[in-house]
């Protein structure tokens, strides 16, 4: 296999921030990428699944190791069970499936990356998960052995799972829907990307939502009655943090050319030729105002890779 050198990973990123990868493989099929996980192994080096670069901050030194980019393309779709490579952009799996009158993903439209990132992360948005509609998952475990996992076998949580704690490899992965009405399910995902669209700061480079939302049982009594209007169901009953910063007057902070943006203040922007160590920055600065004046600890969502 031949394996790239000193590849600059700030354009493979949504961040457009990032140093460069010691070695770097784009991997088309699911062969290549368990061939680029045992040669890693091989060299003792550390590897990295790279999808479309969403959720995501490189360190501005790189990473000394490999980086192996997910892009096994196949999408095949019977009866009302759909299976995704890892590298199928999520978009696309929406898409397909709505069309096809499929329900159980609509509440993803206009959710960036691909399958095998939404599957590691459990992504998830408008009170639904991609937990809910998937039946196993194929997988490549830390000792380079095939595995398939049922949903239970998982370990799906709040914007996590099994692949994400281990550090296991997404091949691919199975999702099963229920029949639903075509023109509403499509409906529902384009309403869902305009909702994105006017929402968020997508003018600008970022990594999507940097903390994740607070869980209400985490927030202080003191605080319910405050919170009280803008807890969601996202699946169980959060306050965005995006209002927290907010309500904190954070919108627009910088470190050099890291913003929180105005726009939606869960989002910080690259508004220039922004560093890692600015937007490290800022998430730090953000924690501890949110600290300081709620009694909150936010948790990161963003990935950091260094």
């Amino acid at each position: 296999m031949k394996l790239q050198r000193n590849v600059l990973l700030a354009p493979k990123t949504t961040f457009k921030i990032g140093g460069k990868a010691q070695y770097f493989f784009a991997a088309k099929t699911k062969k290549d990428i368990l061939s680029a996980f045992l040669y890693a192994k091989k060299l003792d080096i550390p590897f990295f699944v790279l999808g479309l670069g969403s959720n995501l901050l490189v360190s501005d030194k790189g990473f000394k190791g490999l980086v192996l980019k997910i892009e096994n393309p196949k999408l095949s779709i019977k009866d009302r069970i759909a299976y995704a490579e890892a590298g199928v952009p999520f978009p696309r799996l929406v898409r397909e499936t709505t069309k096809r009158g499929l329900a159980g993903l609509e509440w993803a439209g206009g959710l960036p990356g691909t399958v095998g990132g939404a599957v590691r992360g459990n992504a998830g948005a408008f009170g639904g998960e991609t937990k809910d509609s998937v039946v196993y998952v194929d997988c490549v475990d830390q000792q380079g052995k095939v595995r398939k996992l049922s949903r239970k076998q998982c370990q799906f949580s709040y914007r996590s799972s099994i692949f994400k704690k281990r550090n296991w490899i997404v091949l691919g992965a199975a999702f099963n829907f229920k029949k639903g009405n075509t023109r509403q399910l499509q409906s529902v995902a384009q309403s869902h990307i305009k909702y994105r669209k006017d929402r968020n700061p997508l003018e600008f480079p970022n990594a999507g939502s940097i903390f994740k939302n607070c869980d209400l049982k985490e927030v202080p009594k003191k605080l319910h009655d405050f919170v009280k209007p803008a807890v969601k169901v996202d699946p169980f009953p959060v306050v965005p943090t995006a209002f927290l910063v907010a309500s904190a007057g954070l919108k627009g902070l910088r470190v050099g050319s890291a913003e929180v943006s105005q726009k939606h203040p869960n989002f910080l922007i690259n508004i220039g030729n922004a560093k890692a160590k600015d937007v490290k920055g800022l998430i730090q600065k953000v924690k501890h105002a949110i600290k300081k004046k709620f009694s909150i600890d936010l948790e990161e969502e963003v990935q950091y890779l260094e």
